[in-house]
């Protein structure tokens, strides 16, 4: 899975690059989100997954990946599929040796708010797979991140 700094190229393996990051600051208090937005351009949807690194007092550290799909124009799907690129990043990093225990969902527990709908089916998705969830009205640090990178 290759990821990319917010200064530009070159692509890295995700894995070895949180593995090296995490060890490079060892002792220091180091908290690890993960999130994905999406947003539509004409024929395109573009989805941002964001790993971002809270490095104690000192700020954040953010790396992404970002890919296009023909233009998903039924809401749920493309929010679905923030969920699944989320999911398949902490999968990814599990199994490469790093632990992460939440997922940021941009979607909101008010229920005046179209993303409502698919609180409980993606949350319950992301507690099967044995990570806990955060949603809005929380402070969702790589869901920002991303909707900036998406944008």
């Amino acid at each position: 899975m290759l990821f990319k700094k917010l200064t530009g190229p070159p692509k890295f393996e995700l894995g070895q690059y949180v593995k090296d990051y995490l060890e490079q600051h060892q002792g220091e208090d180091i908290k690890i989100y993960l999130g994905c937005d999406s947003q539509n351009r004409t024929n395109i949807t573009t989805y941002a997954t964001t790993v971002v690194f809270h490095v104690g007092d000192s700020g954040c550290h953010v790396i992404y990946k970002k890919d296009q799909t023909p233009v998903i124009l039924d809401m749920w799907t493309r929010l679905w599929g923030e969920a699944e690129r989320s999911v398949e990043t902490a999968v990814y990093l599990r199994e490469h040796g790093v632990e992460i225990n939440t997922i940021d969902l941009d979607y909101n527990d008010d229920p005046n708010k179209k993303s409502n709908r698919l609180v409980s089916a993606a949350v319950g998705y992301v507690e099967s797979m044995g990570f806990k969830a955060r949603i809005k009205p929380d402070l969702l640090p790589a869901v920002y991140a991303a909707d900036d990178i998406v944008n």
